[in-house]
């Protein structure tokens, strides 16, 4: 089962947390759980969740964070990604955590910020994440995050040391990207033969098609179509491109040792061979670290936890389990 509860991120805007557990025992006879349209609303999570959609206020929570409690571990997704990319993850993390995926702005089921001098900033998101965790009471907690959702991660974690006690770093650059990648993309967006006529057309566009393919990726093909809604003309992105490209400004043009270096907590910093982060610069990053750890996730590209979930898991859980022991 994944809750659904709403919390407010810098500047005021709406974010959507999905709190990944089993389904709550009902009395004989009793009303069965809320039920909703899946997090992110296109395609489905893969594998049949239920949804509460009870849109609990963070202040509604009946979880409590005492001696006792499940610690928390809050994921953070990447670049056009939604929480409920990390639905795999979430349920293995939920039988000794209290794991909680959160949409990010501007992407799943959480507002996009309008009228904003520099809506996308990296202060923003770094700020978003800082508020649901002191929101729902997840501190002190783990923080595991993909890509961009890994710089938030980092970011936060260098900020707000007494908030986070574990990080794990999945495929994200230290270094910058540049204005040349920046272009890349641009192009890349404008290569997309939207809007697609079915999903398995998003499903065989992006996991077989696509020019930037140096090889067949189905993983790849199930990301896109999780973050596709239906219109009128076929399915399109649930996200703008032109938003995504905002984003990606924030980072493309800064490097983030500086920041790196500032995390005391124990991390994890974890590629897929065949994945954007190159082994020299992972080790780097491990070495920048004060408590940094270094893993690979075989035969894996950049999307590893979806590409190969049990690797992934054989990975990451011991490492949380050592550094962030699942009950207070």
């Amino acid at each position: 089962m994944v809750r659904r509860t709403d919390v407010t991120g810098a500047d005021g805007i709406r974010l959507a947390a999905w709190e990944f557990a089993d389904p709550p025992k009902c009395a004989p006879g009793g009303p069965p759980p809320a039920q909703g349209p899946r997090p992110g609303g296109s395609g489905g999570d893969g594998e049949g969740a239920n949804v509460a959609e009870a849109r609990h206020g963070a202040g509604e929570r009946d979880a409590g964070s005492g001696p006792g409690s499940p610690k928390g571990v809050l994921l953070l997704h990447g670049l056009m990604g939604r929480a409920a990319h990390w639905a795999g993850t979430a349920r293995w993390l939920s039988g000794r955590y209290r794991a909680v995926a959160l949409d990010q702005r501007g992407h799943g089921r959480s507002d996009s910020p309008v009228h904003l001098e520099d809506p996308y900033a990296r202060e923003a998101f770094v700020e978003d994440a800082e508020a649901a965790v002191e929101q729902l009471g997840l501190a002190p907690l783990a923080v595991v995050g993909h890509s961009m959702g890994a710089l938030t991660a980092w970011q936060l974690a260098a900020k707000r040391p007494d908030l986070v006690s574990a990080l794990v770093i999945s495929d994200m650059k230290a270094s910058a990207l540049g204005a040349r990648s920046q272009l890349e993309w641009r192009q890349w967006f404008d290569s997309w033969p939207v809007p697609f006529a079915t999903l398995a057309d998003v499903r065989k566009w992006f996991g077989e098609e696509d020019p930037s393919l140096e090889r067949p990726a189905p993983s790849r093909g199930d990301f896109f179509a999780e973050v596709m809604t239906e219109g009128e003309a076929g399915w399109e992105p649930v996200f703008s491109r032109r938003q995504m490209l905002a984003v990606r400004e924030a980072w493309v043009h800064d490097a983030h040792w500086d920041e790196l270096a500032r995390v005391v907590c124990p991390t994890l910093v974890v590629r897929g061979i065949d994945g954007e982060l190159g082994r020299a610069e992972a080790q780097e990053m491990v070495r920048v670290l004060p408590r940094g750890i270094y893993a690979e996730v075989p035969d894996a590209g950049h999307l590893l936890h979806l590409e190969r979930p049990a690797d992934w898991r054989r990975v990451v859980e011991p490492f949380l389990h050592a550094a962030h022991p699942a009950v207070s």
